[in-house]
């Protein structure tokens, strides 16, 4: 089980994932409610930051599973899915997805095939999961099937960032699913960015060795020992 903790800002022009952290990216139509749902999680406390380099909203968000301190980056589109698809900077890295429609709007759900075709085209491997929101308008909506998730083998959620339903429950799925994959990872490309990650490329003092910024840099030391710059 994940225990959560308050979510924290995050510095202006930071999209870089932390070492110990995952990415979760959310997609669907404009005014499905993203946004509304992951400030709805997060409630007291967050501090959304724009990154107008990339053309979205990043929330950063602090947590534990399974006993180890996660920093999970929630990457919302921020207005871009008005031209229905999305920068291939936005997949990149992504650990998990959650896939968004609104029940209200019916041409919402239909555009669930274009965006999880297109989330396949650059993530094919990683857990998406499907949320149904806006269900307060009308909760007898529960009661109808989406045989989208069904199709896709993809955890679904009726949820509301109205009143908060389920919307808990959902986002601690997606968290503990993006933490399972960057962990086992299917996608090869993942698998090798996870050895990368893992290895020690940090030499010890000892070992004799020196990196070439280093090696370098005594060089030019060496040349000129002595010598002053002035601009």
């Amino acid at each position: 089980m994940a225990n959560h903790t308050n979510s924290s800002s995050v510095p202006e022009g930071d999209g870089k994932i932390a070492e110990n952290g995952v990415k979760i990216i959310c997609l669907g139509d404009s005014a499905v409610g993203k946004s509304k749902l992951v400030e709805r999680f997060l409630m007291d406390g967050y501090q959304p930051q724009q990154l107008s380099t990339f053309a979205l909203t990043l929330f950063r968000y602090e947590t534990k599973v399974d006993g180890k301190e996660i920093v999970v980056d929630f990457w919302d589109t921020a207005g871009q899915e008005r031209f229905s698809s999305m920068h291939p900077s936005y997949y990149h890295q992504a650990h998990a997805c959650i896939l968004v429609f609104d029940v209200t709007r019916k041409v919402t759900y239909k555009n669930l095939s274009q965006w999880y075709k297109e989330l396949r085209e650059y993530r094919p491997e990683i857990p998406c999961v499907v949320a149904a929101n806006k269900i307060d308008v009308d909760y007898k909506i529960t009661q109808k099937n989406f045989n989208f998730s069904k199709k896709h083998d993809l955890p679904f959620f009726f949820v509301s960032a109205a009143d908060g339903a389920n919307v808990v429950k959902m986002f601690r799925e997606a968290i503990k699913q993006a933490v399972s994959y960057k962990e086992n990872p299917t996608d090869f490309t993942d698998e090798i960015m996870k050895e990368l990650e893992e290895m020690d490329l940090k030499l010890s003092p000892d070992s004799g060795l020196e990196s070439a910024t280093n090696s370098e840099g005594k060089e030019n030391g060496n040349v000129n020992d002595g010598a002053t710059t002035s601009s």
